[in-house]
């Protein structure tokens, strides 16, 4: 996939889905039902861009229900709903998660597989701006059709176990997720098809290539 780059200079995350908008980026749909055991699939979106300097994301979600426990970043956001997006940026293994539950409480992390991995710093995080459709309050799960909106500004500092500065040509791999682990039906759903027994988004070797223009 080409993630275009478009002119701008936003650091407010609420600003991002008209930005968006006005450069016709489009959706794609994270619609890969992996497993036969978590066969619901809510309809979920997301759609890609950068500044040079930032990564700009913007997801879109319906589902039957919804949930937002955690508060603190990097908390296990990925037991409530959640959208997450995972990026190698170059070849040396390392790869990042950034995980976003629907209140925008985020969870960053970096390393070469799903157990050696370091979290960034809280201050590192705040650097991540988030906005959400929901209120920024935790709730318990709610049992009702709900649709919500996350959007992100990434910035190049975000990827702290590397040292570039500008995203313009970059060739990376990556893959983007929608999971609920501790919902009332659990789901696990990705952009690009994962070939597993059983549910890990921590599988780098069926991430698709990213190329970031200039």
């Amino acid at each position: 996939m080409k993630i275009r780059k478009i002119s701008a200079l936003v650091t407010d995350a609420q600003q991002v889905p008209a930005l968006l908008d006005s450069n016709h980026i489009r959706f794609q749909q994270i619609g890969c039902v992996n497993w036969e055991t978590y066969p619901y699939k809510p309809a979920a979106f997301f759609r890609i861009a950068h500044t040079g300097k930032t990564i700009l994301l913007h997801y879109r979600v319906t589902e039957r229900s919804v949930r937002a426990k955690y508060t603190e970043d990097n908390s296990m956001v990925c037991r409530d709903s959640c959208v997450e997006f995972f990026l190698m940026p170059a070849n040396d293994g390392i790869y990042y998660n950034i995980e976003c539950n629907c209140a925008g409480v985020l969870k960053l992390a970096a390393g070469i597989n799903r157990y050696e991995r370091e979290t960034a710093s809280l201050e590192l995080l705040k650097e991540v701006k988030r906005w959400s459709s929901l209120p920024i309050v935790p709730f318990e799960e709610k049992y009702k059709e709900t649709a919500w909106e996350i959007a992100i500004i990434i910035p190049c500092s975000a990827f702290f176990k590397h040292t570039f500065s500008f995203l313009d040509g970059m060739s990376a791999r990556g893959n983007f997720y929608k999971c609920g682990d501790e919902l009332q039906t659990p789901h696990f759903l990705s952009w690009q098809p994962i070939h597993l027994p059983s549910p890990d988004f921590h599988s780098p070797s069926f991430f698709s290539p990213l190329e970031f223009e200039f």
